[in-house]
């Protein structure tokens, strides 16, 4: 359970040409088992084979790997990450913001919780969540350097600080309901505000 590549980057052995409808099947059995209990340790790829009516075999000609399988499965979650248009600092964080814990699957509310304690016991399962998450953390890093490069945040920012700032009470309200009174609509727009006032330039 080390490889994290996914599949789109492992070699394709020739042959005929890859079903998608069996890749969608093998990502959904593998979220279906993940949703009704089963933990990523327990995850068989016997398991999702058996569930996705396929065998062992087309599975490892798709991905080298239960991780990387996985990998794929997790990120359908969340869809395809929101894109900042690039005029204002302000309005791109709140739109990343507001995708935070945002996901496209109803599966996803009993999944992502019961990946929490998993990646604290594990530093693969770790590995595996930051690199899910990744791509979006880019998205807003970047975001916070043009803001920094025009002059708009401080010289001295610490990005890695600010994005946890942004990001943690966003998570929190969306995983746990932290503080249920809050207005979720009104919540990426306030938490941005309230960040922002402690890094734009004085």
């Amino acid at each position: 359970m080390s490889d994290m590549s996914t599949h789109a980057d492992a070699p394709r052995s020739p042959g005929r040409p890859r079903s998608v409808r069996a890749d969608e099947a093998i990502v959904q059995a593998a979220l279906d088992l993940l949703a009704e209990g089963s933990t990523i340790e327990a995850l068989s790829i016997e398991a999702i084979a058996a569930r996705a009516g396929v065998g062992k075999a087309t599975i490892y000609r798709r991905w080298p790997g239960k991780d990387a399988l996985l990998l794929d499965a997790l990120r359908t979650l969340k869809g395809t990450p929101p894109q900042p248009a690039g005029h204002s600092v302000r309005d791109d964080l709140v739109l990343l913001v507001g995708g935070i814990g945002h996901n496209v699957d109803p599966r996803a509310a009993k999944i992502m919780p019961c990946l929490v304690p998993e990646v604290n016991r594990s530093p693969v399962h770790l590995q595996l969540y930051r690199s899910m998450v990744e791509p979006r953390r880019k998205l807003m890093r970047q975001v916070l350097q043009r803001g920094m490069r025009a002059g708009e945040l401080r010289a001295d920012l610490d990005i890695d600080l600010a994005m946890a700032l942004l990001s943690g009470p966003m998570l929190m309200q969306r995983l746990l309901r932290w503080q249920p009174e809050l207005d979720d609509k009104l919540l990426p727009e306030r938490i941005v505000d309230g960040v922002l006032d402690g890094l734009r330039v004085r």
